[in-house]
């Protein structure tokens, strides 16, 4: 049974940029489990994946439209995406930066000062 498109194209990619990609998978394994500890070399490794990302997506899609099928490229690119999201379930985070916020101080019912009508 023959590979669809968008599969096709994925496989092209990764397999152009092997060394890229292969690197990125152990990046973003640490990445889902420590988060934190890892977003810096996430975010830098990220940026180049995502590029490559865009850039096979474009040739996917440009291929489509001159062929007369315009209409589907959206779903055509979509498709493609949901592919690099099935085998990186992070990559949306790539350029997402996590900011740990101070819990917010309440104050205690005694410091409340009582408004009494005039």
């Amino acid at each position: 049974m023959a590979a669809t498109r968008y599969k096709e194209a994925y496989d092209q990619m990764v397999s152009d940029n092997k060394e890229l990609f292969d690197s990125f998978r152990q990046i973003h394994d640490e990445y889902a489990l420590n988060p934190s500890a890892n977003s810096e070399k996430f975010n830098e490794t990220g940026k180049l994946v995502m590029a490559q990302v865009r850039r096979y997506e474009d040739i996917l899609c440009k291929r489509s439209e001159t062929h007369g099928f315009g209409e589907f490229t959206s779903k055509l690119a979509e498709k493609f995406q949901n592919e690099v999201r099935k085998n990186f379930p992070k990559i949306d985070e790539v350029g997402v930066v996590r900011k740990i916020m101070k819990p917010i101080e309440t104050k205690s019912p005694s410091s409340f000062r009582m408004i009494r009508p005039r």
